[in-house]
């Protein structure tokens, strides 16, 4: 077994634990056959993750900064609404059908952290993760558009998660993806229906009111399941496991 530094270890075992639990469920990645498929000894997991609970803090920290950059899209070459919003959703569920494993492993995970106290910020730090992913989104369509949102940002974002979620968790059940993206592109048109031209005065509560603070940016302050830097880990461990 090759000798690595404790952060590149880490990272080596999140990703098979994220192997095993794409393939064979979240009750399957047990210490011992995320020990398997990383080809390491029992001793290094454990040295590494103070227990599963850490281990599962972890992949979901991983999997849901992986989702959140997948469902971030290129912005489109188009100033009208509409086009934008249609393209992106297409990008979008292109993506989300292109993952299903990973996927499926993000509600696992999420219903998990509700079972489970000592995991209740997992699914917490999941959706403030994606509700700032929306808002990004929903600030560069104004600037690519040249409009600004009748509802509040804040709103909006939620309203986005959650329509995926929910048409994402049906096409798990019923595997029918033309329903999904019939469905998500209406959705594109009622979140168009919420513009203005730009210059037009913002409603009070929304985030692009005069005065109002930006909103955060994606990772930003999220820190209650972030994986320690190198430096964190070391403190009196070996350099190398």
């Amino acid at each position: 077994m090759n000798r690595l530094p404790v952060a590149e270890r880490r990272e080596q075992l999140v990703e098979a634990a994220l192997t095993v639990a794409t393939r064979d469920g979240i009750e399957a990645a047990t210490v011992r056959a995320v020990a398997a498929e990383a080809g390491v000894s029992l001793g290094v997991v454990h040295y590494c993750f103070q227990d599963k609970d850490e281990l599962l803090r972890a992949m979901a920290h991983t999997i849901t900064e992986r989702n959140m950059v997948r469902g971030v899209a290129e912005m489109p070459d188009s100033n009208d609404v509409g086009v934008l919003m249609r393209r992106v959703v297409e990008t979008l569920w292109h993506n989300i059908r292109s993952t299903r494993g990973p996927q499926l492993l993000t509600y696992e995970l999420t219903t998990v952290s509700l079972r489970h106290p000592e995991l209740s910020q997992v699914g917490a730090e999941q959706y403030r993760l994606s509700w700032g992913a929306a808002d990004l989104f929903l600030s560069e369509i104004e600037q690519a558009a040249g409009i600004v949102w009748t509802a509040p940002r804040e709103r909006l974002a939620r309203s986005i998660i959650a329509a995926i979620d929910g048409f994402s968790l049906a096409w798990l059940v019923d595997d029918d993806e033309d329903a999904a993206l019939e469905g998500l592109h209406l959705f594109a048109q009622f979140l168009a229906s919420q513009t203005a031209p730009a210059g037009t005065a913002a409603p009070a509560g929304t985030n692009g009111a005069p005065g109002a603070e930006p909103a955060a940016a994606p990772g930003g302050g999220h820190h209650l399941v972030a994986v320690p830097d190198a430096d964190d880990e070391a403190g009196d461990r070996p350099a190398l496991v």
